[in-house]
């Protein structure tokens, strides 16, 4: 069986997904760590944008960014990593830059892929950026004039400022009033949250949001802390008996939500920081809960990133019309290859993905 999500036809619409979210220079050191590092190499990267960027280099599709960005020498070095990254950079507003950044900067952060028993660390530098204050988008434009089929935006990004939170719910309400699916990731980060009122906060931002979205992905902490539902017996990975209990709290978010036509989430065990066992399931009314392919003892270069490619792989299978298994397989492949190299964003190729979504290994192409 199908879902029941409802697209936009693809010659009616100038984007066949948007992503709106702020897009933050990486600063990489490599094998090394921060406090020691004598260089760094440039990534951009950001949750919500990253799966925009997934779905147009790996998969060939357009896309564009809403962002603000300040308007400087480190912004216009981000707008030419998004142009790179394929990614429709028309929709960015730039902000006055006051030479020092009191009132309006760019984002940055400094992230550290951790090796076997030193976990990931990043170290986000975010405070007052041109993206947490962006408002007054023409959402109607974008959505009717021009036309959107997906778009996706994230917990990440409305926890930036009451400003953020109220544009991504402006942003959400006028996406399904013009007949765009809307998938949400709630990406709960205590550190950002704690700034704009905490979980309290968190909860009534997301509970404010979560009734325009079609699509909805989060791990079993996302759900109990962005929405306030309670998974029964999960420890730190989700296990057979685990999983069994996920499933019951979609029941309860279903119940609470009847908009939502998909659920997703990514399971992760972590036994090293760079040995993981991956997987995913997702979970929608006309499926019921269908699962990919579990991949025990993963290794992984870099694991910044990953969620967000499954995000725009299942984004991907379902816009390609493909049933929610195989749309499901798509996102925990591309997860998957996206961890094996450097960077927030993904350097997969469509092939690639649909090559081990179908049980292709790790053979020598030649």
């Amino acid at each position: 069986m199908t879902t029941t999500l409802e697209l936009r036809p693809a010659d009616e619409c100038r984007y066949d997904a948007v992503s709106l979210g702020e897009v933050m220079l990486r600063l990489d050191p490599g094998e090394g760590r921060i406090r020691t590092a004598r260089s760094f190499t440039a990534w951009e990267g950001g949750g919500e944008y990253n799966v925009a960027r997934g779905l147009a280099r790996t998969f060939g599709l357009r896309t564009a960014v809403v962002t603000a960005l300040a308007d400087n020498e480190v912004g216009h070095l981000i707008e030419g990593l998004v142009l790179a990254g394929g990614v429709d950079a028309s929709h960015v507003r730039w902000l006055p830059y006051d030479g020092v950044g009191h009132a309006t900067r760019n984002g940055l952060n400094f992230t550290e892929r951790g090796f076997g028993v030193r976990g990931a660390l990043g170290v986000s530098d975010r405070g007052h950026t041109a993206a947490s204050q962006l408002t007054g988008v023409d959402w109607d434009h974008l959505f009717g004039d021009l036309g959107v089929r997906w778009f996706h935006t994230g917990g990440i990004y409305a926890a930036l400022s009451e400003t953020a939170a109220a544009t991504t719910l402006a942003a959400v309400q006028a996406a399904r009033r013009h007949g765009t699916v809307v998938s949400y990731d709630l990406n709960y980060r205590p550190s950002l949250w704690r700034s704009v009122g905490g979980q309290g906060r968190a909860q009534e931002v997301n509970r404010s949001i979560a009734p325009h979205v079609d699509v909805m992905i989060g791990n079993e902490e996302d759900f109990t802390a962005a929405l306030g539902f309670a998974v029964e017996g999960v420890d730190e990975s989700l296990t057979d008996l685990d999983v069994g209990a996920f499933a019951r709290m979609i029941d309860s978010v279903a119940a609470a939500y009847p908009n939502l036509r998909v659920v997703a989430t990514t399971l992760r065990t972590v036994r090293t920081a760079t040995v993981n066992d991956w997987g995913a399931i997702a979970w929608s009314p006309g499926t019921g809960l269908v699962r990919a392919s579990h991949r025990p003892g993963l290794e992984i270069l870099d694991r910044v990133g990953g969620g967000d490619s499954f995000a725009s792989g299942l984004a991907y299978g379902l816009l390609a019309g493909d049933d929610l298994a195989t749309a499901v397989e798509y996102g925990a492949a591309h997860g998957a290859l996206a961890m094996t190299t450097p960077g927030d964003t993904s350097m997969a190729t469509r092939s690639e993905v649909l090559k081990l979504a179908s049980g292709g290994g790790a053979r020598v192409d030649r």
